[in-house]
């Protein structure tokens, strides 16, 4: 048993899903069913009752649960008290972002933790933005930069970085979405509108409340995981999509779309860094929070 297993367990036993628990952790479904089978085995317990359509936990798999956290708070504990003793910060520190993000938000902050600590490794993971507070709060990654749900989870903590509009898109040349799209939109307008929508995530939560509010059931013509690939398939034509501003501003297909004047304007995304509040207290995170606040002081472990 390591820290790999039991991260990918802690991973499972919160989200009692293998394809997200899979993705927070870097690994094939398949990889992580033969890890826990083979924790279940050397434990002699079963710690998931699982079949085709759910994952529970066991009395033992809640047990088991408690003992990886605690372990892995132990073990990030440890590494803190080591790098405390040393004049200068070494150790690895992991991060989440968007590939959008990685250019727009992490680079300055980045680089500014390079300047101050040298001998740190870094690990940058790209994806779904919507996986950021999965993996942060499966331990999976140290921090991630993502938008804030409208209700913060009360074990992480958040630092803004910036506001972006969440905009609808359509191809800027395509007849078939230019005959459902009016200066002026009326509800009954938008419900023959095709659509393409994230797959899940708070944009989709945003755009389906935007639709109820008008008494609108969208017409879903597909659905995406991540911004990038909704303005790469609203640039293909056939529909209108929804994604952050700074999302299209950034995209190399922005030229292939335009924005479509939508009333009321949907509520903006605040993008900003993801950290488990216990975790404020180890060196590496503290200090690349007060690399993102150019030289600031650290945060508060309570911080909202």
């Amino acid at each position: 048993m390591d820290d790999r297993t039991l991260r990918a367990c802690l991973s499972l036993a919160d989200t009692l899903h293998y394809g997200r628990a899979s993705e927070a952790c870097h690994m094939s479904p398949s990889t992580l069913s033969r890890i826990i089978s083979r924790l279940e085995d050397e434990l002699g317990v079963r710690l998931f009752d699982r079949d085709n359509r759910s994952v529970n936990l066991t009395p033992a798999g809640e047990r088991f649960r408690g003992y990886a956290r605690e372990t892995l708070e132990q073990w990030e504990a440890l590494r803190a008290a080591l790098a405390t003793d040393s004049d200068e910060l070494t150790g690895e520190i992991s991060i989440y972002c968007s590939v959008t993000a990685s250019y727009s938000f992490l680079y300055d902050p980045l680089a500014e933790f390079r300047r101050r600590h040298r001998r740190v490794r870094i690990t940058v993971h790209t994806g779904d933005p919507e996986q950021a507070i999965a993996r942060v709060s499966a331990g999976s990654e140290d921090l991630a930069i993502g938008a804030r749900p409208a209700r913060l989870p009360a074990a992480l903590a958040f630092e803004p970085m910036a506001v972006s509009p969440l905009v609808f898109i359509a191809p800027r040349d395509d007849a078939d979405v230019d005959r459902f799209l009016r200066p002026r939109m009326r509800p009954a307008d938008w419900a023959a509108v095709p659509m393409i929508l994230p797959e899940r995530g708070l944009a989709r939560e945003r755009v389906e409340r935007w639709f109820r509010d008008k008494g609108v059931r969208p017409q879903v013509l597909a659905q995406a995981a991540g911004n990038e690939a909704i303005v790469s398939m609203v640039g293909l034509g056939g529909g209108v999509g929804v994604v952050p501003l700074i999302v299209l501003e950034n995209s190399p297909l922005a030229g292939k779309v335009r924005t479509v004047d939508a009333r009321p304007a949907l509520a903006p995304f605040e993008v900003g860094l993801f950290a488990l509040r216990r975790r404020l207290t180890d060196q590496l995170v503290r200090a690349f929070w007060a690399a993102l606040t150019a030289g600031g002081p650290a945060p508060s472990p309570v911080r909202a």
